[in-house]
């Protein structure tokens, strides 16, 4: 896995990554990594406002005009798991890092182009929540897709 860019905010480190699949797509892939090993982050399946205001999805896009083009559903490394408690639809991954993972097309080519990607995470414990990070960019470097062959 080739790193492109790394971030620190709020406690929860995002790590930005890209591997080769096969058919000539590539994986773009986001860690999320707490930095206490209590915090939690939630499903990328939530709305982006929470449950009634209550939490943040973990989420990886691309922006608008990125010269990536996405070919899967963005994938997660962790299922995850209702509440105890009311909301449950406010699902959590299990405390500690998760993956999300996008199918990709390079562009063509066989420079670096620059792009960025935006994060969204908000991470908790049973003492309280980190202020949520929302669309936050990251500037990565992409290589051109004939770079790989």
């Amino acid at each position: 896995t080739l790193e492109l860019a790394a971030s620190t905010e709020n406690r929860v480190q995002v790590t930005i990554g890209l591997k080769s699949a096969e058919n000539g797509q590539f994986i773009l892939s986001a860690t999320f990594i707490p930095q206490d090993p209590s915090l939690h982050l939630y499903s990328k399946d939530i709305p982006k406002t929470g449950i009634n205001g209550l939490g943040r999805p973990t989420l990886l896009e691309l922006s608008k005009d990125s010269p990536m083009q996405a070919v899967s559903e963005l994938m997660e490394s962790a299922a995850p798991q209702s509440p105890a408690t009311p909301p449950l639809e406010l699902l959590t991954y299990p405390a500690g890092p998760v993956t999300l993972s996008l199918h990709i097309l390079l562009p063509n080519g066989n420079n670096w182009v620059n792009d960025e990607v935006t994060v969204t995470y908000m991470a908790c414990d049973e003492f309280g929540c980190r202020p949520p990070v929302q669309q936050k960019p990251i500037a990565i470097k992409i290589p051109g897709k004939e770079l790989f062959q």
